[in-house]
């Protein structure tokens, strides 16, 4: 008995727990980061060594405790009725996590500008590097600002089939009345 490429693509699925197109794509994906990587180390090998030795201790000795504690405390925040006791997170906590973590990338990407230490930026681009601080300060409340406009849309949604229910028992109560 034959197999059909179909049903030999899900024995594999079955076997290696995802798609072939998934592995295809993950080994894509090493390429070009081995590639990356050996243009990369083409220059200043050592240079390029430390900076992600030192970037990975920072992560991991620094910056992992102090974003894992926020969570913790961000998740203590939105305690109450969970849908399932013991494991699920409530949703309102991402509300803080989207845009901490996109205020978190802009000053990472920034951050020299922000905390004025691009010396050489006015000399290379002609333009003023002041007011990054001003402007990141504005966007990470923006960004807070509309996701809180859309926790309240979210919430109000939410409680609005029991709004309804309760106006309908406050109704048929006045005409029992």
């Amino acid at each position: 008995m034959k197999r059909t490429g179909t049903a030999l693509a899900a024995a594999f699925g079955r076997r290696y727990g995802a798609s072939p197109r998934r592995l295809l794509l993950t080994l894509a994906c090493f390429a070009v980061a081995l590639y990356a990587g050996v243009r990369l180390l083409k220059g200043d090998t050592v240079g390029v060594v430390i900076w992600f030795v030192g970037a990975a201790l920072l992560h991991d000795l620094v910056l992992l405790p102090a974003y894992s504690l926020t969570d913790r405390a961000a998740q203590f925040l939105f305690r109450g009725r969970s849908p399932a006791p013991g494991g699920v997170p409530r949703p309102g906590v991402n509300h803080l996590r989207v845009p901490a973590f996109v205020a978190g990338v802009l000053f990472l990407v920034w951050w020299p500008l922000i905390l004025r230490q691009g010396g050489h930026y006015t000399a290379y681009t002609a333009l003023s590097a002041d007011g990054f601080l001003t402007r990141w300060l504005l966007v990470t409340a923006g960004l807070f600002l509309a996701s809180a406009l859309v926790l309240a849309v979210r919430t109000w949604l939410r409680l609005r089939p029991e709004r309804k229910a309760a106006r309908a028992r406050a109704r048929a109560r006045r005409a029992a009345e």
